[in-house]
């Protein structure tokens, strides 16, 4: 069971997930940003929950929708939003925008546009840290759709065989784009896949922040101690479309509303509330002090730089033979 002191830090991480992405949305209106967003409203009891039990030295791959991961991975909130702005002051120099953030110092190995793309190297970082014979762990975040992907199913099975350090989190939001789960999946639950590869598999409510830190932390010490991967299934919802301008005729707005009464934010809060670990006044300090520091990413942001053409040749690289600068 997570302490008090780890409660408000992934309340606090939550917090600033929700006023990241909303940030977005507005700058996103004022045609701000470069390209589209996939936004995390919703789901960030995943992301601040996952990285809670990790280190910067652990790993994390991530996915098109992968804001909340770099943030809850530790991420400076004024880069991150100058990336989305495609300045140079962002993580990637503005190359990479919304859906290729990393940020290696603190192991976040990226974001990946393409579905199930950051599963094997979420292996691979596994598989470098068995090698150094650390405890460091390696997580891939990916959705349901990437769970049908070939990727998924042959990452599992060398994690399995190797008996790799990594955490699987399947954050099954419901959608692949527009696509019902049911319709996609020949399973009711996608954790009971775990099985075929020898390794333990766990379905939980994504939107509960004590039942993901439980599964976490079992699967975490289960992956220091060397006894290999686990698979886990969140089970959550994306409030939003899966881009901004998504029509939505997919789902109803019956549906949206209700799983936007279960808001992960506000079941954390009421419990730290009810269980007497802290005050509606300290929570509302922490989000005011989340809100200005997002204020502030959003002028750093703007009022960063775009970046010089003169360097457009900088950290491209070619095949041997060939030259870069």
């Amino acid at each position: 069971m997570p302490d008090r002191d780890r409660l408000l830090r992934i309340y606090e991480t939550m917090r600033k997930i929700r006023s990241f992405e909303e940030a977005a949305v507005a700058l996103f209106e004022r045609n701000k940003l470069r390209g589209s967003v996939h936004l995390y409203i919703g789901e960030e009891a995943v992301a601040a929950s996952v990285c809670s039990a990790l280190t910067d030295k652990d790993y994390i791959t991530s996915t098109h929708r992968g804001h909340g991961h770099a943030i809850a991975k530790g991420a400076e909130l004024s880069k991150a939003m100058a990336e989305l702005m495609g300045k140079a002051a962002g993580y990637c120099k503005g190359r990479g925008g919304s859906m290729h953030i990393a940020d290696f110092e603190k192991g976040n190995l990226g974001a990946n546009a393409i579905v199930g793309g950051g599963i094997p190297i979420a292996v691979g970082g596994g598989l470098a840290e068995k090698l150094k014979g650390t405890q460091n762990i390696s997580v891939s975040f990916f959705g349901d759709g990437a769970s049908n992907q070939g990727t998924f199913h042959e990452s599992l099975n060398l994690a399995s065989v190797w008996k790799l350090p990594v955490i699987f989190i399947c954050e099954n939001n419901g959608f692949a784009i527009s696509v019902p789960v049911e319709q996609s999946t020949s399973v009711g639950d996608i954790a009971v896949r775990a099985g075929g590869y020898d390794m333990p598999g766990v379905t939980v409510d994504g939107n509960d922040v004590l039942a993901i830190c439980d599964a976490v932390d079992a699967a975490a010490a289960r992956a220091r101690g060397g006894g290999g991967p686990t698979l886990i299934e969140c089970r959550t919802y994306r409030w939003k479309g899966h881009w901004i301008g998504d029509p939505e005729v997919y789902r109803t707005k019956a549906d949206i509303a209700a799983w936007m009464e279960k808001c992960p934010i506000n079941r954390l809060r009421e419990y730290l509330i009810e269980k007497k670990m802290s005050s509606a006044g300290e929570l509302d300090a922490i989000e005011a002090g989340v809100q200005k520091a997002v204020d502030e990413a959003v002028r750093f942001a703007e009022d960063s730089p775009d970046p010089d053409p003169a360097f457009v040749m900088d950290d491209v690289y070619c095949e041997a033979g060939g030259s870069n600068r």
